[in-house]
């Protein structure tokens, strides 16, 4: 039996403001459910997070602190 499709990109950060996953475009309930989901679902759901990532609003690069001189 093949191992179940996911999208996961090995960037597991949630976005807080999207609640989106930065790698894969998962919610938080999607990627706590998904070995339990069949894999039309899982399936059905991927077909959704280009889409999704495509929406979500990037967040402005983080600038580094300068070290105190």
């Amino acid at each position: 039996m093949p191992p179940p499709s996911s999208p996961c990109t090995r960037i597991c950060v949630l976005d807080p403001v999207t609640g989106l996953c930065e790698g894969c475009g998962r919610t938080r309930d999607e990627i706590a459910a998904w070995g339990s989901l069949s894999e039309p679902e899982r399936k059905r759901i991927m077909t959704l997070l280009p889409d999704r990532l495509a929406a979500a609003v990037p967040r402005p690069a983080r600038r580094p602190v300068p070290s105190p001189a």
